[in-house]
């Protein structure tokens, strides 16, 4: 039950639902909009807010989703079931284009995951596509709505007619003019008219009868007429029967047209309704992403719960004055189902009942209220109101009586109940009111209702706050600037600042201290002390402001001390573990060159006590190695990591090449290696593998290695001299260099310049750009070739920020505009 009968227009419901209304594009779909009601079903209010909140998601991030305006076919399927009758030609051109829209519409929609719309694709699984019916409709009309000439072939040849007879008629009238011109009959400057739709010649009145013919016309003063001349009457009859036998002739094709779809009048109904729909869906979604509103939650526990909430037309009202609404907080529960609201006048008393009330009426008729997506909403059966001045001089009734009146049916009411009521017990003397409104008040919380309550009535304050049930709430007032701040705040009473605002305005101080003495100091005092817990309350909110600022301060640094604590410990095992690869490279080397002493020992037929002590140095020195790398201690391991870093820096300056030796910060010059050229014997850093230099071109070389032939940068290259490349020559290959080398072949071999990420999600087209990026600099190829489409340009984005991270790529362009422009990207390497 909705009480009173002008409920919605009290809380202004009947402006938002014609503000949606407004939004529909066809008349069907405006009333779906009226037709959505108060309901106390709580899987119906499911259902529609979530077939609402479903089309806005759709319109908010599918840029393919129909945003034109739907034909309105209103009536058509129910001309078409009436034997005899045709459809005109631009209902034709209506109907086409409704058909089209809904088979797109429901592919679109079926096309998606069913878990992401489900409210939707239950609407648009039994929509038939009548794909015949367009065929049929575009075969006789044309894109610009006009019947085509091969609609039929009699068709065809009455227009060729038409127009031949136009032809003849048109060079035979401007003969006559150009002679009636030269006799002097007409004026030189007159043209050929049509009237009644007969081309006809304009004479003046005295000269009519110097021109043989018929007189269609003539003009409002009577001083020009207009005559057919008898040399065209016979030719402009015989137009006049092409053009009736041509009217028959279409009236002939959309009879048939008709009769060819209303076997499929139900299913063109179906769809007219399922366009509807949508439609009225669709200005649900329009009106929820235009005001700022969204889906909120069903409360199963019977908790109403306002978070942010804001009345959308006073935050329309006041966005246009460039001002914001401040939004409203306040939660009923079973323990608290009562709100006792005071303050000063205009102080925002109206506006947070009001607004409580609309929300909870739209949420019922399933359209999204203007809060936060965290709100919750019970389920009432009735939602009551008392607000305003309701007196009526025909009923005899004054505007206490009509407040008593309405109170009287909220208490005949049965089943859960919201009863709103500004001003409790107003509107007689202040003693016998305010007893009277607390009568009803202990049945309001007897009863279990739910309810906002506005007041001023001091019994009525303490009366909540001590009952169950009930809780006191207070409009917010700036005592220093004597200004309301529009903001409720629950669990105390509020003033009404009735001395404070009576001195703002100007009011005698004389009469102010006359009516503070009549009122007695108990009141005097009750209002001081009520001021200084709204005082002391603001003091501690804002401490309580500033303390959690400050938490929030303490947690993002400790946060932050975290990640970087984090971020030592990976480094510290990163460091220690390139350490130990870097301390197994030094054994590798050392083993390495023990045996080649060993070797060189045996061919020059040493004595085997020598090779004995040899080998028992190098015993000894593997133990000492495994002890030092067996060793765990944070000394140990610091003064390594500081030898490494030491080490590390030493190799960076002797992979400097031609740096400025002069300056603020210069360095003593040092002696700048050869550079590699063909027939240099050189070794690639890191490896200990000799080759010679057979090529070079540009910033690349090919060196062989015995057998195997690669190529690589020229900085990765050390010329040696020619007893070390002999010596390194002796030395056995490293298997790690043989395999790399082959590796490098290998790729080279199967290496593919581009690659398609179309289709694919970002990560994995990121992971395939990264190989084929990988492969091209370990191959030293210049340029490599990415197709990823145009679309949104998400995917392309992706793969140049990428790009842009990676050491080695000099650019990352377009293709030219032939080549496929913006849908390809080149990524050239240095």
């Amino acid at each position: 039950m909705i009480y009173p009968v002008d409920f919605e227009s009290k809380v202004g419901f009947d402006r938002i639902r014609a503000q949606v209304s407004a939004l529909c594009s066809m008349n069907r779909a405006r009333e779906f909009v009226a037709d959505e009601t108060f309901c106390c079903e709580p899987s119906v209010i499911e259902y529609r807010q979530s077939s609402a909140e479903e089309v806005r998601l759709l319109l908010s991030s599918e840029p393919d989703f129909p945003r034109e305006e739907f034909p309105d076919t209103s009536g058509l399927a129910a001309k078409i079931r009436i034997d005899g009758t045709f459809l005109e030609t631009g209902e034709v051109v209506v109907l086409r284009s409704a058909l089209r829209t809904a088979g797109t519409l429901s592919s679109f929609i079926l096309s998606r995951e069913r878990e992401s719309c489900p409210c939707l694709h239950d609407i648009s699984e039994g929509v038939q596509p009548l794909a015949h019916i367009v065929r049929e409709a575009e075969r006789i009309i044309d894109d610009t709505g006009d019947m085509r000439d091969t609609a039929s072939p009699e068709l065809g040849r009455l227009r060729r007619e038409i127009r031949s007879h136009e032809s003849r008629v048109s060079r035979r009238l401007q003969q006559i003019l150009a002679s009636a011109k030269s006799s002097g009959v007409v004026d030189a400057d007159a043209v050929i008219s049509v009237r009644d739709g007969r081309a006809v010649i304009p004479v003046a009145a005295g000269n009519k009868r110097k021109l043989s013919g018929l007189v269609c016309d003539e003009s409002a003063t009577g001083r020009t007429v207009y005559i057919e001349p008898m040399e065209v009457v016979e030719l402009n009859n015989e137009l006049r029967e092409l053009e009736y036998a041509l009217r028959r002739e279409e009236i002939r094709i959309l009879t048939e047209f008709t009769d060819y779809i209303r076997p499929d009048a139900a299913a063109i109904a179906a769809s007219d309704e399922y366009l509807a729909r949508i439609d009225m869906l669709r200005a649900k979604a329009r009106w929820t992403l235009e005001n700022g509103a969204s889906r909120p939650q069903l409360s199963n526990e019977g908790r109403l719960m306002l978070c942010n909430a804001r009345h959308p037309l006073l935050a329309a009202a006041l966005a246009a004055q460039k001002r914001s609404v401040v939004p409203l907080d306040l939660t009923l529960d079973a323990s608290n189902r009562i709100l006792v609201i005071s303050g000063p006048n205009a102080g925002g008393k109206s506006v947070c009942l009001k607004t409580s009330g609309l929300l909870q009426y739209m949420f019922q008729c399933g359209f999204p209220v203007t809060a936060s997506p965290d709100s919750e909403f019970p389920v009432f059966e009735n939602i009551c109101i008392d607000i305003g001045d309701e007196q009526s001089m025909d009923n005899d009734l004054s505007t206490y009586s009509s407040h008593l009146n309405n109170m009287r049916c909220m208490l005949s009411m049965s089943g859960s109940a919201m009863v709103l009521v500004d001003e409790f017990g107003s509107g007689t003397e202040p003693v016998i009111g305010g007893a009277i409104a607390e009568a009803i008040l202990e049945r309001f919380v007897e009863r279990g209702f739910y309810g906002i309550i506005t007041t001023h009535y001091s019994n009525i304050k303490y009366y909540a706050s001590e009952t169950d049930g009930i809780i006191n709430g207070a409009m917010t007032f700036d005592v220093r600037n004597i200004r309301p701040l529009f903001r409720l705040e629950t669990g105390k009473p509020g003033s009404s600042f009735a001395i404070e605002i009576a001195r703002k305005i100007g009011l005698s101080e004389d009469i102010i201290n006359r009516a503070s003495e009549k009122a007695g100091s108990d009141y005097i005092d009750l209002e001081r002390q009520l001021r200084a817990i709204s005082r002391d309350k603001r003091y501690w909110e804002q401490k309580r402001d500033r303390i959690r600022i400050t938490d929030r301060k303490v947690d993002e640094l400790e946060q932050n001390y975290r990640r970087q604590l984090e971020n030592i410990r990976a480094e510290r095992s990163e460091i220690l573990s390139r350490a130990r690869e870097e301390a197994s490279e030094l054994v590798a080397e050392a083993n390495r060159r023990i045996e080649n002493t060993i070797r060189t020992i045996r061919e020059t037929a040493a004595e085997r006590e020598t090779t004995r002590v040899v080998r028992r140095e190098l015993d000894e020195f593997r133990r000492k190695v495994d002890s030092d790398a067996g060793a765990g201690d944070d000394e140990r391991i610091t003064r390594e990591m500081e030898r490494l870093a030491r080490r590390q820096s030493r190799r960076q300056e002797r992979r400097s090449k031609g740096n400025d030796s002069t300056g603020e910060n210069s360095v003593p010059q040092q002696q700048e290696s050869p550079k590699p050229a063909v027939g240099s014997k050189v070794r690639i850093e890191g490896q200990d593998m000799a080759g010679e230099v057979v090529e070079i071109k540009g910033r690349r070389a090919t060196v062989t290695f015995g057998a195997i032939k690669t190529t690589v940068d020229k900085d990765k290259l050390t010329v040696i001299s020619g007893n070390e490349y002999r010596r390194m020559q002796r030395l056995e290959p490293t298997p790690v260099s043989v395999k790399i080398s082959a590796d490098i072949t290998e790729r080279k071999m199967n290496f593919r310049g581009s690659i398609d990420i179309r289709g694919m999600r970002v990560m994995e087209a990121l992971e395939e750009v990264r190989t084929l990026v990988d492969d091209a600099l370990m191959t030293g190829v210049g340029s490599v070739t990415i197709l990823h489409g145009k679309g949104t340009g998400a995917l392309k984005e992706e793969v140049r920020r990428y790009l842009k991270t990676v050491r080695g790529v000099k650019s990352a362009t377009d293709a030219h505009p032939d080549m496929g422009g913006a849908g390809i990207t080149i990524v050239e390497f240095e």
